[in-house]
């Protein structure tokens, strides 16, 4: 059995249980269990019904806009032509480069959270994929970071652009915002972020889509939402 310290002991003794609480009230609990040192994120964490009444497991991978951001801070690499550098620069990117980036990414040495490419570099970049793809760095249209306008992909990142991919069992997560966001901006998030979710329900699906949903901190407990 795992060995669970005493702060998350202490937690655990602050559950509720058999107690149908509202989803503000669940944010101000997991906010005030957000007590370990470091800055904990709010996350939300929830199961999706992946059989389809035709065909195989439907899979989901896409991008949600939180309306407040994320408060994740994430270091973004643009790999883009020659005479788009200074366009890159400017955009906020914290790294940038053409062929010379690609050299480092060829030998392993990069140090970013994102990659952001054009294009017109994607024929290049694509032999790394073996590389890049394992660590969720290959760029993808689908996810907003195969671009020719460099400025808008490194702002949408910046600001709360989140990317959403299931596991093979259906689970899926992602953070909505920092234990020190406001509990209605967490509200907000968590109610696009729900709603983003819905909006990709194929119609091959019958029944409910969401099975259940969890929200917790990153060193917290969780609780259940909607949960009697």
């Amino acid at each position: 059995m795992k060995n669970r310290s005493k702060r998350y002991k202490e937690l655990l003794k602050k559950k509720i249980n058999n107690k149908k609480l509202s989803l503000k009230e669940i944010l101000d609990l997991v906010k005030e269990n957000s007590n370990a040192k470091l800055e904990e994120s709010i996350d939300v964490s929830l199961r999706i019904n992946l059989k389809q009444s035709k065909g195989g497991d439907f899979n989901l991978r896409t991008t949600v806009k939180l309306p407040n951001g994320s408060g994740k801070k994430e270091k973004i690499a643009v790999l883009c032509e020659p005479d788009k550098i200074s366009e890159a620069k400017n955009s906020g990117a914290d790294i940038f480069g053409s062929d010379d980036l690609i050299e480092k990414i060829a030998s392993g040495k990069f140090n970013f959270t994102k990659l952001i490419c054009t294009p017109g570099m994607m024929g290049k970049i694509g032999k790394h994929g073996k590389v890049l793809g394992p660590k969720g760095l290959m760029p993808n249209p689908k996810l907003g970071t195969v671009s020719n306008d460099v400025k808008k992909a490194v702002q949408d990142l910046k600001t709360g652009l989140v990317e959403i991919r299931n596991d093979k069992d259906g689970n899926l997560a992602s953070t909505i915002g920092r234990k020190t966001y406001a509990t209605e901006k967490l509200e907000a998030n968590f109610k696009f972020f729900i709603d983003s979710i819905k909006k990709e329900k194929p119609d091959t699906i019958k029944g409910e889509f969401i099975k259940n949903i969890f929200i917790t901190s990153t060193m917290g407990i969780s609780y259940k939402v909607g949960a009697k």
